[in-house]
């Protein structure tokens, strides 16, 4: 069994896969780059590709098909960055994972809370050494209604910490959640969007969720409300929330996902102008806290997203059912 990942590096993922590749008898080789056709003949003569979420073209998935690929697995929950019909069409077989969704929930959690107290205003303040207070008043979670669309694992860790503060929480999820209902109260999503302070989005992205949040699902919400979205960007109509935002009808948003990031995230862009990009626009906001895609990055998640993804192909080699198998 051999093991090709792109996107890894050696400050964080390669001596995981070196530890977990060893364990499960599996030959493990790498590089810190992405997929691209230039650099597709690294991983000839493997029988696994792993990759982290970039733009994976129908000709570089052509080309592993042909080079006798056995799986390709995206070794993150998300899987939009790579035409998962069209790899069924050339029988090329396509997995993804699942990880422990603390972390997440935590970070979720984090930017609520930050969101809540005006920390994107605050921070931009205090790097022009203005210590004023006026427009900072902040609000209490125990004292706030937050709601949660996508009750899904991290969904419901999320609602699982937030009943700590004792605030109230609203959820709206395909269908009822008994655990969910252990901490919010289940309600049509029209109904979260005009009651809540705080939404937070835990859903995967296809063609029912993409812009699930837009102008209209915006206008619904309380005036001063703030959205939050650890997700995936494309949820959200950008162009839509930043006029909310400029407007006033938002009264913040906290985001680590953003609609056309792939490409640019987990690379150094900083002899790029990304002003005119949504990165550059929102970031420009002092309502806004911005982050790069960071709440899947921490060690309990790392390790799970690596080993699900060799015990995925190493079924594969075994010829029994791929876990996680799209």
């Amino acid at each position: 069994m051999k093991v090709f990942a792109y996107s890894c590096h050696e400050y964080d993922e390669a001596p995981i896969f070196r530890r977990y590749a060893e364990e499960m008898g599996m030959e493990f080789a790498c590089t810190e780059d992405a997929p691209a056709m230039d650099n597709s003949d690294l991983a000839e003569g493997f029988d696994f590709i792993s990759v982290l979420p970039c733009r994976i073209p129908r000709e570089l998935l052509d080309r592993f098909r042909s080079m006798g690929i056995r799986l390709l697995c995206t070794r993150t929950i998300g899987y939009d960055h790579i035409d998962v019909p069209y790899a069924h069409e050339i029988g090329l077989p396509v997995a993804h994972v699942t990880y422990d969704p603390s972390g997440v929930a935590e970070y979720a959690v984090m930017m609520i809370l930050m969101s809540l107290r005006k920390y994107g205003e605050m921070h931009s303040r205090d790097m022009r050494n203005d210590f004023t207070l006026k427009g900072l008043l902040g609000k209490e979670a125990g004292k706030s209604t937050i709601g949660i669309i996508g009750a899904g694992n991290i969904g419901k860790a999320v609602l699982r910490d937030l009943s700590g503060f004792g605030g109230r929480l609203l959820y709206c999820n395909r269908s009822p959640s008994p655990e969910a209902d252990r901490y919010a109260e289940n309600v049509s999503m029209e109904e979260l969007l005009a009651q809540c302070d705080v939404v937070s989005l835990h859903l995967e992205h296809n063609a029912d969720t993409h812009h699930i949040i837009d102008a209209d699902a915006i206008a619904s919400m309380k005036d001063g409300a703030i959205l939050v979205n650890t997700a995936r960007g494309p949820l959200v109509d950008t162009e839509a929330l930043i006029s909310a935002l400029e407007e006033g009808k938002l009264g913040g948003a906290a985001i680590d996902v953003v609609e056309n990031e792939i490409g640019l995230y987990y690379n150094d862009c900083s002899d790029r102008d990304l002003s005119g990009h949504f990165i550059g626009r929102l970031r420009a906001m002092p309502n806004v806290i911005f982050m790069h895609h960071m709440g899947y990055y921490y060690e309990t998640a790392l390790c799970d997203m690596i080993s699900n993804s060799l015990r995925a192909m190493k079924a594969a080699y075994e010829g029994k059912d791929i876990p996680m198998r799209l």
